[in-house]
């Protein structure tokens, strides 16, 4: 069985030496496509709910229907729970692993330790970022792109939701600061 630290470093590798390719191969499951959805009554029109379980992100559009997007969470223990809201937003965001990362991982995130700036193809925020925020403070937390969408519907990053790009920008563009998220 590959370890967490192994195939972390296996993927950095592989989009290291070869991003095209890793990107071109990797067909998008016709269920992972966002689609509106019915749902449950009693949802706040406007929020996000975070199914990590499930591995998928709704956006509650109207009373009884979604928005939904397949997702990548937080390996075990690491998952993002309970309420915040975005505290902000940012197009290629730059990114730096948090020290705890650091210290958690060193051989995996301690080369990129200055950070990356937005655009870069190692940057793992992706084309966009929604910064979860609770009680004024940031969670360091993220809603972000990928430029691995082959890690959609598993369990193992620092923390953070992981959408496909393309579907990231498009909730982002749909997203205003101030919005509610309640991650299960």
């Amino acid at each position: 069985m590959t370890s967490r630290r192994g195939f972390l470093a296996g993927a950095l590798a592989s989009v290291l030496a070869t991003p095209a390719l890793a990107q071109s191969v990797w067909r998008m499951p016709h269920e992972y496509r966002p689609t509106n959805v019915r749902i449950g009554p009693g949802q706040i029109p406007g929020s996000i709910q975070i199914d990590s379980a499930g591995t998928w992100l709704y956006h509650i559009l109207d009373e009884g229907l979604a928005r939904r997007y397949k997702i990548a969470v937080g390996a075990a223990g690491r998952q993002f729970v309970g309420t915040a809201y975005v505290g902000r937003k940012a197009e290629w965001p730059s990114w730096r692993p948090t020290a705890s990362m650091i210290a958690e991982e060193p051989e995996v995130y301690g080369p990129f330790r200055a950070g990356l700036p937005g655009g870069h193809q190692m940057n793992p925020l992706g084309a966009r970022a929604l910064y979860l925020y609770r009680g004024g403070q940031d969670t360091l937390f993220r809603i972000h792109g990928t430029p691995q969408p082959w890690t959609m519907g598993e369990s193992f990053s620092s923390g953070c939701v992981r959408l496909i790009n393309e579907h990231v920008e498009q909730l982002y563009d749909m997203v205003p600061v101030g919005t509610p998220v309640i991650a299960t």
